[in-house]
């Protein structure tokens, strides 16, 4: 349960990444590459009928390249490649460091001087830190942690969890 002093979490919007069905019921994840448990997160979610956007949460203290990750990811979104980019890093996340960012980017085609471009510039920099403030807004202390029907969700998910995801 989220705390009485956080803001309501923003419903998804245009601005968000978002997957699965669109009549899907919404779940918001705040997640950070490094994570371990937002990597097998990712990899259940994907298994149910959830229409997930996907925000970044990088925890910089106890993961240094989370950050320029999700600024990677970013990058590859304006390329039209967000989700299959985001799910590369999920995939391997022993890997973070520019050459592997970059041959991500070049394995999926992305133009590569616009990605590196892109990943520096001052406006992803700046929507990777606006969501990041939207989760301190909402709440959010760990990933990760999800929004079901504006209530959060911190951590790991537990069986309840999953059995409400999963639906009637």
């Amino acid at each position: 349960m989220s705390d009485l002093g956080s803001a309501p979490v923003a419903p998804p919007g245009p601005e968000d990444h978002l997957r699965g069905p669109e009549d899907g019921r919404p779940v918001v994840v705040y997640g950070d590459y490094e994570c371990p448990f937002c990597a097998a997160l990712e990899l259940r979610l994907r298994e149910l009928p959830l229409r997930v956007a996907f925000r970044h949460f990088p925890v910089r203290s106890s993961h240094p390249r989370a950050a320029a990750a999700a600024a990677a990811a970013e990058a590859a979104g304006l390329q039209g490649a967000f989700w299959p980019f985001h799910d590369a890093l999920f995939a391997d996340q022993g890997r973070l460091e520019d050459p592997h960012l970059w041959e991500r980017a070049r394995r999926l085609g992305l133009d590569l001087a616009r990605f590196d471009a892109d990943r520096r510039s001052p406006e992803v920099a700046a929507k990777v830190r606006e969501q990041f403030r939207g989760g301190i807004r909402a709440g959010v202390a760990t990933t990760p942690t999800l929004f079901v029907e504006g209530t959060l969700h911190a951590g790991r998910p537990d069986a309840a969890l999953w059995r409400t995801l999963a639906g009637p």
